[in-house]
């Protein structure tokens, strides 16, 4: 246990973080296992602004959003163009 005032201070600020961080991390793992079932557009495009919102915190590193990104991507459905008729 902490003995400062200080480190006390500190202690109830860091577990006030984690648990934010923990809701924020479990909605992300959540959204993007609902985008990999559904594979609907709306539940994909959620869990890639997810991604960029922990990103954004420092909560999962920036090449780890840009991996589960580059995933979720992929199963979007592409927009067809005149070119490709």
């Amino acid at each position: 246990m902490p003995v400062t005032k200080t480190a006390k201070r500190a202690l109830r600020s860091s577990l006030r973080k984690q648990k934010i961080n923990k809701v924020l991390l479990s909605k992300l793992e959540i959204a993007i296992r609902l985008a990999k079932k559904g594979k609907k557009e709306k539940d994909i495009i959620n869990a890639i602004s997810l991604a960029d919102k922990a990103s954004k915190k420092k909560i999962i590193h920036k090449n780890k959003a840009a991996r589960i990104k580059n995933f979720l991507s992929k199963l979007l459905p592409r927009k067809r163009t005149k070119k490709d008729l």
